[in-house]
């Protein structure tokens, strides 16, 4: 939260650049970034200048360790920002630290069918064909590269 942004950015599109297969994750924080504006900014960046193939993590906040004076994050703001990367444009939005959501699936953004269904850090099952959503043939990003 107090790091510069532009120089994070401008790595991560050097990266794409170069053919790295890029996730990028937001530790979403009550108070300190989870500014609605803020997001829909980091949202389009994703989209537009990294593609929307790419992954956008919205994890959730618990206080521990050095920063105990926040409380969790919401579970409605992450699913506001998850709204927000959607309506971005882009194809694999997930909700992190929310074991058991919805939005720990990967959802074929063709048919809408999960493709990848997760428990926490586990893979609980696949329903893919070579890399391909099983129900509509759509090739699913990152999955086998």
């Amino acid at each position: 939260c107090a790091a510069r942004l532009d120089p994070v950015l401008d790595t991560l599109k050097r990266l794409k650049t170069k053919g790295v297969l890029l996730e990028v994750t937001t530790l979403l924080i009550s108070g300190l970034n989870d500014d609605m504006a803020e997001l829909t900014k980091l949202a389009s960046f994703i989209a537009n200048q990294l593609g929307p193939d790419t992954p956008w993590h919205i994890s959730r906040f618990h206080p521990t360790y050095r920063l105990i004076d926040r409380p969790p994050t919401p579970l409605e703001s992450l699913i506001t920002a998850y709204g927000i990367g959607k309506k971005a444009g882009l194809r694999y939005v997930y909700l992190g630290n929310v074991p058991g959501h919805d939005g720990e699936k990967t959802i074929c953004y063709q048919c809408g069918r999960t493709a990848i269904d997760r428990l926490g850090f586990s893979i609980e099952k696949y329903v893919l064909d070579n890399g391909c959503c099983h129900y509509c043939g759509t090739r699913i990003d990152g999955v086998g590269m």
